[in-house]
Formats: C-alpha cells, sequence, structure tokens
C-alpha cells in the first residue's frame, strides 16, 4: 500500500518568498534561561535543520517571567552570534496586551513591531502575525498599518494566528498583498481544524498553516496512567496506543508520528515544536521519516475522536 507523501523539503510560506523546514521551533518557552544555554537551542535546531523560529511579544509571561522576555533572549543569542541571523526565518506576533487583552489599532500594532524589532535586535522581522483577533479593530485598518509597516521594511510577510475563516476574509479584502501564513491550534488530538474551514482555506488560498500546540499541551507525551486521568481519558489511551503502535514498528517516537500525522495533511501544515530539550528536538525531526498509509492516517482520526468514520 502507498505511503502518504511525508518529506524533509522545504515548504513555502504561502505565495511569499520565504520558506520553512517541515518543522518550526516555537520560543513559548524559551526565556528564563541564560544566554550560553538559550545558544545551543538555536543552533541544535539549526543542525537538525529547522531555520523558522516563532516568536510572540507576550511570551516570556507564562512562568514567571516578563513581557517580551523570550524576544529579548533570543535578540542576546544573536547579538553574541549574528552569524546565526542570515540562516534563520524569524516570526513573531503581536496584538496581545495584558489586562485588554486585545489590541490590534494601528498605533498599538506599530509600537509593538519596534518593540519586537529593538528586542530580537534585528532590522526587519520576515514574518509578522496578529496574536488574536481584536473584535474592536476594523480589518481596514489593521491592513493599513501592515501595508505601511511592509512598505518600510520593518515586516517582510503577514500571517494571522487563531483567526476563523470569515475574519482572514475580512482581513484579506482589505490587503493589497496575499497573507502567508495563519496559525490555528492542530493536532491529532485536536483536529477541529481539519473540518471547521481553516484548513480547506489555507487550500483555496495558497495560504501555509502553522500549527500551534501540535503535542496537545503535552497529552501526546502523557504515560498511560495519566492518560487515563484526563477528563476524556479513554480517548486519548486509544490514540496514544495507536502511535505507539506505528512508532515501535519504524523506530521512532510517539512524538515523531503525531507530527507525521500533522506533516502528511495536503495543507502542507508546519507544526510548531515548543520542547526545549535537545533530545526531543531531534527526535520530533525523526517525524519526515515515518511512512503512513491513509489506513493508518485515518485510524489515528478514529482512535482521537472516538468513533468511526462516517
Amino acid at each position: 500500500m502507498s505511503t502518504l507523501s511525508i518529506t524533509a523539503d522545504y515548504r513555502q510560506l504561502g505565495r511569499s518568498n520565504l520558506s520553512s523546514f517541515p518543522l518550526a521551533y516555537g520560543c513559548w518557552r524559551f526565556a528564563g534561561t541564560d544566554v550560553k544555554t538559550a545558544r545551543e537551542k538555536v543552533e541544535f535546531a539549526l543542525e537538525m535543520g529547522i531555520n523558522l523560529f516563532d516568536h510572540a511579544d507576550v511570551y516570556g509571561c507564562d512562568g514567571g517571567g516578563e513581557f517580551g522576555d523570550a524576544e529579548a533572549l533570543f535578540g542576546a543569542v544573536l547579538k553574541d552570534a549574528p552569524h546565526l541571523r542570515e540562516k534563520m526565518v524569524i516570526a513573531s506576533k503581536g496584538g496581545i496586551v495584558l489586562g485588554v487583552p486585545y489590541d490590534s489599532s494601528p498605533s498599538y500594532l506599530r509600537q509593538a513591531v519596534d518593540a519586537s524589532l529593538q528586542r530580537l535586535q534585528i532590522d526587519s522581522i520576515d514574518l509578522y502575525q496578529i496574536h488574536r483577533p481584536d473584535f474592536l479593530g476594523h480589518p481596514e485598518a489593521v491592513a493599513a498599518v501592515l501595508t505601511e509597516l511592509r512598505e518600510e521594511g520593518k515586516i517582510k510577510e503577514v500571517g494571522v494566528s487563531n483567526y476563523t475563516p470569515s475574519q482572514f476574509r475580512a482581513l484579506q479584502a482589505w490587503l493589497p498583498f496575499p497573507i502567508a501564513t495563519r496559525q490555528p491550534e492542530f493536532s491529532c488530538w485536536n483536529h477541529d481544524a481539519i473540518r471547521n474551514g481553516i484548513l480547506d482555506q489555507c487550500m483555496e488560498t495558497k495560504v501555509t498553516p502553522m500549527a500551534w500546540s501540535p503535542m496537545a499541551g503535552g497529552r501526546i507525551g502523557l504515560d498511560t496512567m495519566a492518560a487515563r486521568a484526563d477528563a476524556e481519558g479513554h480517548r486519548l489511551v486509544q490514540l496514544l496506543d495507536t502511535l505507539d503502535t506505528i512508532a515501535n514498528e519504524q523506530s521512532v517516537s510517539r512524538s515523531a508520528v503525531a507530527l507525521a500525522w500533522i506533516l502528511a495533511h495536503p495543507a502542507g501544515v508546519i507544526p510548531i515544536i515548543g520542547t526545549q530539550r535537545l533530545e526531543r528536538i531531534k527526535a520530533s525531526v525523526d517525524a519526515v521519516k515515518v511512512k503512513l498509509t491513509r489506513t493508518q492516517w485515518n485510524a489515528i482520526l478514529v482512535a482521537a475522536q472516538g468513533e468511526p468514520l462516517p
């Protein structure tokens, strides 16, 4: 039986000139360490082939840190090793303001981009994304400031995160250039994006999806006892058992199979891994070696949803 196409070939980001390894490195938990340790993680990810590093200005607040800490630490790495910049696609996000919580007004987005550039110690952000939709922001105004920032060279391409299909259409209608990427939550556990129109719209518009929480917030890494304690324990254990069967057959980790399931989707999804451990980065990259048949891909989906496909 033929297998689904999963390769290490770079994936183009939308219609832009940017391209990424099939996995991206998420910097949600990047802060909280020293520059030497941070540089080791960045260089190891690059050595494994990963070239897209996904930030947000709010990263750093979790775990006792401060707003901007992850970007600032990454900027310190680039100051320590400026030659690494040319090997990277640097993405960041803005629009979350603690206590507000969302602000995509032109004045704030301009301020946010300038602050991210300063923390990252770079001249231009390769991919700038609206982190979450601002219900009080008119897409015409959001598009206008993104266009200005792009024309000024402060950002190169634009993406969105957590947008519904209709919110995506509304913003794209006012932009004079195509949106390059969008970030939905997507994993073999949380697979709503295959049914709510998000991945269909990505294929329709040639936008590249970048999946956040591809390991389902750590659920896919749980042992059987911890999985059973989950609110959906029976279903989760079924999923983990299915992943483990395939992983054992191919001598890879469970995470590699879970990531391969995402990579096999025809929308060309790029999972954003967030591990801070070098051995897990390496295990994740093994996803491009996994061979999945259509039957296996659907078996994972059936296990995750807890009922047969119609």
